[in-house]
């Protein structure tokens, strides 16, 4: 599958130039640092002016970590996500919500992916980690209990995962970061944020078609490079 670039219409331009330039605003003084740093660098190529052309994604990613873009129909099978991560290959749906659409989705689409996702795999120790995360489930595929562990370690750490940056809470989880009412809601006294541990992770379940009730927050990206090696272990 490809992106069809030219099949996009002026209505998608204007829908992805409000979701990006809403959501630039609003994580101003929400997104880790890492992730705004990121989104920066790549601005030629990811920015509100247009949907982003995967063509030219691919070049710059390539260009700093060797990532790529897989494109997707949408939700993949588990076991086929972490082998397209561990080639380094990222998946991304070509389809945008619509106006209507703007503040929530139970399935992912391509302001969620991209801008989601993307721009923090220029990040090389991030980028690490990710790649680290595919190939170890990779290891075990056919091991539907390890594969779910893994899924939950990536779900409250790569999509709904928080980091503390110089005392302050910030977000870097894509789930969050492309969201515009999660990403608010997770200062509110209603949900309840958890130092980070392995253990409490890999027990605790999930339903991806509500917002989280419970998050982790992470002293930084090298915990969680450190925190793999207790599933090289299981291995």
């Amino acid at each position: 599958m490809i992106q069809q670039y030219d099949k996009y219409k002026q209505e998608d331009h204007a829908v992805w130039k409000i979701l990006f330039d809403r959501q630039v605003d609003n994580l101003k003084d929400k997104a880790s640092a890492m992730y705004i740093n990121s989104l920066n660098t790549m601005s030629t190529v990811l920015n509100a002016n247009q949907i982003p052309d995967f063509r030219r994604l691919d070049d710059f990613l390539l260009a700093k970590t060797g990532w790529s873009i897989e494109v997707v129909k949408g939700l993949i099978p588990v076991d086929d996500f972490f082998e397209l991560l561990s080639n380094k290959r990222f998946p991304s749906s070509t389809w945008l919500r619509s106006r209507a659409q703007l503040d929530y989705l139970e399935e992912p689409d391509m302001f969620h992916d991209i801008f989601g996702h993307v721009p923090l795999l220029i990040n090389e120790e991030y980028s690490d980690v990710m790649h680290h995360i595919g190939k170890l489930s990779k290891t075990r595929k056919y091991d539907k209990a390890f594969v779910q562990i893994m899924e939950r370690f990536y779900w409250f750490t790569i999509e709904f995962g928080l980091i503390k940056e110089k005392e302050q809470r910030k977000i870097y989880g894509a789930g969050i970061i492309s969201s515009f009412g999660e990403s608010k809601a997770i200062y509110s006294a209603e949900v309840l944020v958890k130092p980070f541990s392995i253990y409490d992770v890999v027990n605790h379940d999930f339903t991806k078609s509500e917002m989280q009730q419970e998050y982790f927050e992470i002293d930084s990206i090298a915990q969680i490079r450190d925190a793999l090696s207790y599933f090289e272990n299981m291995i």
